[in-house]
């Protein structure tokens, strides 16, 4: 009797599709969770720049019409790592609203836009992205 060694054809089939059918189901729920994961980049300038905002009314009694008088070099502004552009929308110098609009890999996100108002009310393109 002779002892073979090593695998054969079909065990090495099985072991691929194993792996292919984990990868299947892996790769989807780990791309929502970088996505998820990176709102909190959008969460973090919104509330950071709110907050300018009400610094910015505190001294002037109105807010400001664009992120340039909060010191920015520009009316439109990209999140630390560029995946967020942060704009502001003031009405009458007596509210704002604040949007952040996904870019690159997080304009596929069902989350892709986030707002926050004078209000402190947040709102976004689906539900729960706040949390």
């Amino acid at each position: 009797m002779i002892k073979q060694r090593g695998i054969t054809l079909i065990e090495l089939m099985i072991v691929v599709a194993i792996i292919g059918i984990l990868a299947g189901i892996a790769y989807p729920s780990y791309t929502q969770y970088v996505q998820r994961s990176n709102r909190s980049e959008a969460m973090n300038e919104l509330v950071r720049i709110a907050n300018l905002q009400e610094q910015f009314f505190a001294d002037n009694r109105r807010y400001a019409l664009d992120l340039t008088e909060l010191g920015f070099p520009e009316v439109t502004t990209l999140t630390d790592n560029g995946l967020y552009q942060v704009q502001v929308a003031a009405a009458a110098a007596r509210t704002f609203t604040l949007t952040a609009t996904g870019q690159g890999v997080q304009a596929t996100d069902a989350c892709v836009t986030m707002s926050i108002d004078q209000a402190g009310t947040r709102t976004a393109s689906a539900q729960n992205c706040w949390r």
